[in-house]
């Protein structure tokens, strides 16, 4: 699992590191927003190789754009991607975006969940 830096990477990481002790084993990956201009010129950093099948992570999805661009990166480089994990939906039309490319998200939180929707009631101030 993996997705765009610098947002997903400790969610991403965090995930793969406990996986180990609860497994199965995930691996973790880094997209970069352009490939390196050296080196390997690589976009996709860590534990990914052609023919894998991944989750797309997202710390808070919004639009949608980053795991979509996450997700056309990884296919680029051979990858299957199955879905899009995010930590907050911001319910602001990333959930359809990402839908209408053909990925289900699922989200541990949305805004609502964390009373902060726009419809939701103020916060009492202290």
């Amino acid at each position: 699992m993996g997705g765009l830096t610098l947002g997903a990477d400790p969610v991403a990481y965090a995930i793969a590191r406990a996986s180990v002790d609860a497994p199965p084993t995930v691996d973790a990956f880094t997209v970069r927003k352009e490939p390196k201009g050296h080196g390997a010129r690589r976009q996709l950093e860590g534990c990914f190789e052609r023919g894998a099948t991944v989750v797309v992570v997202e710390d808070v999805v919004t639009t949608g754009q980053s795991a979509l661009r996450a997700i056309e990166a990884v296919r680029a480089e051979g990858g299957t991607v199955i879905g899009v994990l995010a930590v907050v939906d911001r319910e602001e039309g990333g959930r359809d975006a990402i839908a209408s490319a053909g990925y289900p998200l699922r989200s541990l939180l949305s805004l609502a969940d964390l009373n902060l929707a726009p419809d939701a009631p103020s916060a009492p101030k202290h």
